[in-house]
């Protein structure tokens, strides 16, 4: 008989409060209600611990950065992007900053996967995807009604624009592209441990051999673990953490500048950074997510 080791819970690295998910059983997606949403204000560097749902789920906020976690990486979210989740994936929503948090429940039936898309496309969605959020998702987000379930009920007029509003946004979702923003997370808890001290604070520590004093393990495992486990070394992943931190800084319209200096780099080894790891120049790279560099 084969022996079966149940996955270990998620870990999703520190924050300074905690809080459960919020009452998901008063937003079941249903047949008639194929679409929920609900919305939660959270103060920065709060995380909704981690949690599952037998629903698909779209992550976005409209005020403020978020980061999500699952066990294979992590994704930084600005307000310009909203973050898929299939069914039954274990995530957690750390609060970057104070967040005006949008949870959007779908219901996914017969084994399918993503907003009502064709057989074709189903594989696509059973992974985590960060989405280019337009103006109408991220208006469409805001106007469904977040009602729970154990409240007034809507009437038949409301009822109605729900339903026209989650078509809506169902189209937005399959017409939006996708952006390849996230960072891959190990599995070994001693480098795990070290990611998420890394994504906390991209900028404590220049080298690896100062990243890895609390770790227990000496600088060449942990280089060796990265070459393993994230097929990189720790110099190229740390920088795609800070590029994912850069993304949100451009959200905020922050000039190339001064998300160098926030980062700790010069104007010029930021820029020198970016063409290296994405191969464009940062005005280019960033043009997408601020409309000021």
């Amino acid at each position: 008989m084969s022996s079966f080791t149940a996955p270990e819970p998620l870990r999703a690295g520190k924050a300074s409060a905690y809080v459960e998910t919020l009452t998901p059983h008063l937003f079941i997606p249903t047949l008639e209600r194929p679409v929920r949403a609900k919305c939660r204000w959270l103060e920065a560097d709060t995380q909704v611990r981690p949690h599952s749902h037998p629903w698909g789920q779209l992550a976005i906020s409209t005020a403020g950065t978020i980061r999500l976690t699952v066990a294979q990486g992590t994704y930084i979210v600005p307000p310009s992007r909203a973050l898929w989740v299939p069914p039954g994936m274990e995530h957690a929503v750390t609060m970057v900053e104070s967040a005006d948090l949008r949870t959007l429940y779908f219901l996914q039936t017969h084994g399918r996967y993503g907003p009502d898309v064709d057989a074709l496309q189903q594989a696509k969605w059973q992974q985590c995807r960060v989405l280019d959020a337009s103006d109408l998702l991220r208006a469409v987000a805001r106007e469904l009604p977040t009602l729970p379930d154990d409240s007034l009920q809507l009437s038949d007029r409301d009822r109605a624009r729900e339903h026209h509003l989650s078509e809506l946004l169902l189209d937005e979702m399959r017409r939006a592209s996708v952006v390849q923003l996230g960072v891959r997370m190990p599995q070994d808890k001693r480098l795990r441990l070290l990611c998420e001290d890394v994504l906390a604070d991209p900028t404590r520590f220049e080298t690896l051999e100062d990243w890895a004093q609390d770790t227990g393990a000496s600088p060449r495992t942990v280089a060796r673990l990265f070459r393993q486990e994230l097929e990189c070394t720790f110099t190229h992943w740390r920088q795609q953490v800070v590029l994912a931190h850069a993304v949100s800084l451009a959200a905020r319209n922050w000039p190339i500048q001064r998300i160098a200096a926030e980062l700790d780099y010069s104007p010029s080894a930021f820029s020198a950074m970016v063409r290296r790891t994405v191969g464009m120049p940062p005005a280019q790279f960033f043009g997408m997510y601020a409309q000021n560099l």
